[in-house]
């Protein structure tokens, strides 16, 4: 089960625990700061391009972005 902003809030806490700012990382991927900052409130989803693009910066897999474990 994931909650409903799970994967915003790991965006959150990789940028924060990576010391960048929301400007920083959006640069590093290309994105607007209001983009990201849409992404950690839950207000947006990444598409699958861009969670690989944020796993690959902070060099974690996808299924740890997500949230996601196996049973």
């Amino acid at each position: 089960y994931m909650s409903h902003n799970t994967i915003g809030n790991n965006i959150k806490t990789l940028r924060k625990k990576n010391r960048m700012t929301q400007e920083q990382m959006a640069k590093k991927l290309y994105l607007k700061r209001q983009t990201l900052s849409n992404y950690e409130i839950g207000k947006r989803v990444p598409d699958i391009y861009e969670l690989v693009k944020i796993a690959d910066l902070f060099d974690i897999s996808l299924d740890e972005l997500v949230g996601h474990r196996r049973k």
